[in-house]
């Protein structure tokens, strides 16, 4: 378990690292488009294939992720890459919030409140 942990640890700092490359003036387009289509992959909420299919619905998180990254890394200029690690690691370390998700889902329970006001009130009427 710890090795999954460790390699979980290591795709996301990867996934970070794609995403400086993507963002970074310097990168080639073609690099550039190619990083931002795995980044965009990694951090859609959307999944390429929905999870719920058997086998297959892991396999753009198991499979198709890992292999971008090792696609982009080694297209990328040796420079850029380590400019996008520091910022991977920059961004790793900063503070998390741990009033934010509580935020979140306050607000999430008081738009569900005012939307079953509101359904309530157009029963009334």
């Amino acid at each position: 378990m710890s090795k999954l942990k460790k390699l979980a640890r290591r795709i996301k700092h990867d996934v970070l690292t794609v995403y400086f490359v993507a963002r970074n003036p310097s990168t080639p387009i073609l690099v550039k488009l190619i990083a931002l289509a795995v980044a965009a992959c990694a951090l859609s909420p959307i999944d390429l294939i929905p999870d719920f299919i058997p086998v297959l619905g892991y396999w753009d998180d198991v499979i198709f992720l890992p292999l971008g990254i090792m696609l982009v890394i080694p297209l990328t200029p040796t420079s850029i890459v380590e400019v996008s690690r520091a910022q991977a690691a920059e961004l790793a370390v900063q503070p998390v919030s741990k009033y934010a998700p509580t935020v979140v889902i306050v607000i999430w329970l008081l738009c569900a409140w005012a939307l079953g006001y509101w359904l309530l009130d157009l029963e009334s009427t």
